[in-house]
């Protein structure tokens, strides 16, 4: 899988919701419409040029994942936050730096349109906007994972949302083996490798708790609950295959709406 990671630093402390991901991701695709959009008629569904724009295949397409998703922090004092672009979506980067500069400096974000001066953005490593965007030089990166360790210490660090056998797990439910399943399906999809997991860790250590968040749905017209698992776990006995698949987790995220910016996981060697 490549991947791009971009970095948006604000000069701005404001007063900001708990829970970010609902704000930016609605603004996000306001925006990405009005850049990329070539149809008179604004309309998706009829779209002659649906198939090729990076809108339709970020917010249109039902029933799969999809290559973007928010990253952040809860009750952030800064509108500090990153979007990671998965394959075919790095290419498209001049698209989302161009949204995400609409979106924060001219359009605004929440009810009131609050906009906010960007000090950098990164993308990767490169940083492509300081007072005014720079030629770009960088590539996307391909995942890799050299190191190893048999225990680690897994943070949720953002709601995790995840279903067996159709239902949502709760706080006592909730095992390894859900997550590393969840990750072997993003795997697999982004991959297209289908790597059968022969070792299930041991949890040792649960420190878990719920919280809720709810998000108001333009499509449905009400409000939705989308509160998941925050805290930390403690697993031993993980083999190579496995810790690859949790550092593969911390890029493309855990469980439902990642691109709402929920299933955030870090990964702690624990030695």
């Amino acid at each position: 899988m490549n991947y791009f990671k971009i970095d948006v630093v604000s000069k701005d402390f404001a007063q900001l919701p708990p829970f970010i991901g609902s704000m930016l991701r609605g603004a996000f695709g306001v925006n990405l419409k009005d850049v990329v959009c070539i149809n008179p008629s604004f309309e998706c569904s009829t779209c002659f040029a649906k198939e090729n724009c990076l809108y339709y295949e970020f917010y249109e397409e039902k029933n799969r994942f999809h290559k973007f998703r928010f990253d952040f922090t809860l009750k952030p004092k800064k509108l500090d936050f990153s979007l990671y672009l998965f394959n075919e979506a790095c290419q498209k980067y001049p698209y989302v730096l161009s949204a995400l500069y609409r979106m924060l400096t001219q359009k605004g974000l929440g009810a009131n349109r609050k906009k906010y001066e960007i000090e950098k953005i990164y993308l990767g490593s490169e940083v492509v906007f300081e007072n005014e965007f720079k030629s770009i030089k960088t590539e996307p990166k391909n995942f890799k994972c050299d190191e190893f360790c048999p225990k680690v210490k897994i943070r949720f660090v953002t709601p995790l949302r995840l279903k067996r056998e159709g239902k949502f797990l709760r706080l006592s439910e909730l095992d390894i083996k859900d997550i590393l399943v969840s990750i072997y399906k993003k795997r697999l999809f982004f991959d297209g490798i289908d790597e059968k997991i022969e070792n299930f860790p041991e949890v040792i250590k649960k420190d878990l708790r719920f919280v809720d968040f709810a998000r108001y749905s333009n499509r449905q017209k009400t409000k939705m609950k989308i509160g998941g698992i925050v805290g930390e776990m403690v697993v031993d006995g993980l083999d190579r295959q496995t810790y690859e698949f949790l550092k593969y987790g911390e890029i493309v995220g855990v469980g439902k709406l990642g691109t709402f910016g929920l299933g955030k996981i870090e990964v702690e060697d624990v030695r």
